[in-house]
């Protein structure tokens, strides 16, 4: 039952995505792009971990010292509550949620739902995905070389994104910047 649960989520996140890529274009909205190539990188850093994770995973040099019931457990809760947070997210934004860094020209700070936690919480979703993908691969150096490029790539997605948000939304934008954490509330 888990593994069925596990493999049904594995699938449903690339399908989403694709989805996601074809409808949430910023030239859909009439909005104005920022990009700078972010969205292209980010897909092919993601593609290119996850394919080196798997080859190490069928390696087996460094197992992960879990049973195989608490991994897929830990698996689906990770993947469960990641693709959750980031349709959430979705959601919440509505139209202001482009795949390409984008804004909008009525665009406003949005701070409902899992926005008034974190100011990136498609972004957290998206890591705990990635983490229960890695552990799903059951090896440590595949968690290691999924999430360390996943993070970098990540990261350098969030500061185009803040930037683009700064110049576009001004104050509000920045008062937001100071009165919430960017991937985990309390701390990041």
């Amino acid at each position: 039952m888990l593994h069925s649960a596990v493999a049904t989520l594995i699938w449903l996140f690339p399908v989403s995505e694709v989805a996601l890529a074809l409808r949430a274009r910023s030239r859909a909205f009439g909005a104005r792009s920022e990009d700078h190539g972010s969205f292209a990188l980010l897909w092919t850093v993601f593609g290119l971990a996850i394919a080196a994770a798997s080859w190490l995973s069928f390696q087996g040099w460094a197992p992960l010292p879990l049973g195989p019931r608490l991994r897929e457990g830990l698996v689906l809760g990770l993947m469960g509550a990641g693709i959750a947070l980031r349709w959430a997210s979705i959601l919440t934004l509505g139209r202001f949620f482009t795949v390409d860094v984008a804004i909008h020209g009525d665009h406003a700070v949005v701070r409902r739902g899992p926005y008034a936690w974190v100011r990136h919480p498609s972004y957290s979703g998206l890591l705990l995905l990635f983490l229960g993908l890695a552990l799903h691969m059951g090896d440590a150096l595949s968690v290691l070389v999924l999430m360390l490029p996943v993070c970098v790539a990540g990261w350098r997605r969030i500061r185009i994104e803040e930037a683009a948000l700064l110049q576009g939304l001004g104050e509000p934008y920045a008062v937001y910047c100071r009165e919430t954490r960017r991937l985990i509330p309390g701390l990041l």
